[in-house]
């Protein structure tokens, strides 16, 4: 592919949609109205309409190749190249907290489009940043944040300190050159100048948004969690408690504790004979009854029970120390 010569090789409305999208995010970013406001979002999606439709024809065109280098992209056609930076900070610019997270990861995509385009092309020296497991990062948060990085941490401070002198530089440099360039009384060398600052001034914006959007999307991801942990825990405390439930062997034992299980037995046969007999309420008390064998049966008249089998009664089962049998 080779590179338009002038501007007017490529066509019209190519120029014309990236310079009303710039002058839009512009605005966008320089008013004092609220972002939410109608006039800014329908300014932002009139942009991003722009800018999609303007990257659609890059494509097709095949502007920027990956077999070419930065020396053989015309001047005019550098400008082209932060196509995708702009879309990325438009996207920002959507309010919408619904789809909050859906707006960050597509800016994220735009914003590291243009970063890895500027890499190809040697536009500046930077550091991709790395692709982001956030599924991951939530099982080791905790980790994390317990033993930081301390080398890390100094190293990207120092990062960013460059690159807003670096930033500050350019302001500077495109200030003086703005004028010129607009006005078309630039030569090839500062035009070429003023578009390759303008693609490192991105650079640093890009770097910027993606370390913060990172951020966003961490808390939020864990605010999602933190939800649905909730959620969790309040549904179990609103489910009603097991009722206690009676097996029984035979027909038999289900009349005697009850359809409907309106009660439970609480006591051990052992337990309740002890209990009637220190009343002194058991009808045959202190009466000896002779045994098949011959013997005479304790007082206490347990013989033959065998292990702590549960007993159902009920306050009328006995009156008066008088004993109701079925």
């Amino acid at each position: 592919m080779a590179a338009a010569e002038e501007d007017e090789s490529l066509p019209p409305r190519l120029t014309h949609l990236f310079e009303v999208s710039k002058q839009l995010l512009d605005e966008v970013e320089g008013t004092s109205e609220p972002s939410g406001s109608r006039a800014v979002q329908e300014k932002v999606m009139q942009g991003l309409f722009l800018l999609q439709t303007a990257s659609e024809m890059l494509s097709q065109l095949d502007l920027f190749s990956q077999n070419e280098d930065l020396e053989e992209i015309a001047s005019t056609d550098l400008k082209y190249m932060m196509v995708p930076a702009f879309q990325g900070a438009f996207t920002m610019k959507q309010v919408s907290p619904s789809k909050r997270l859906d707006h960050l990861q597509w800016a994220r995509e735009h914003f590291l489009n243009y970063l890895t385009r500027c890499r190809n092309y040697h536009v500046a020296e930077f550091e991709l940043p790395k692709t982001k497991n956030y599924s991951a990062e939530n099982n080791t948060a905790s980790s994390s944040m317990a033993q930081p990085n301390l080398v890390a941490m100094a190293s990207q401070r120092q990062a960013k300190i460059e690159r807003y002198r670096q930033k500050k530089e350019m302001e500077r440099r495109l200030s003086a050159l703005k004028s010129a360039v607009e006005s078309g009384e630039a030569d090839d060398e500062h035009v070429r100048e003023y578009y390759l600052l303008h693609l490192r001034r991105w650079i640093g914006i890009s770097l910027e948004e993606l370390d913060s959007i990172d951020q966003e999307i961490k808390i939020l991801r864990e605010k999602d969690s933190s939800q649905e942990a909730s959620t969790s825990r309040s549904s179990d405390q609103a489910r009603p408690p097991m009722r206690p439930f009676i097996l029984t062997r035979n027909a038999a034992q289900a009349k005697v504790f009850g359809a409907g299980y309106p009660s439970l037995a609480t006591m051990t046969v052992n337990e309740w004979y002890d209990q009637h007999r220190n009343l002194g309420v058991l009808p045959d008390q202190g009466i000896a009854k002779t045994t098949s064998g011959g013997s005479a049966a304790s007082g206490t008249g347990r013989a033959g029970c065998t292990g702590p089998a549960l007993l159902h009664l009920t306050s009328t089962d006995w009156t008066d120390g008088n004993q109701t049998t079925t």
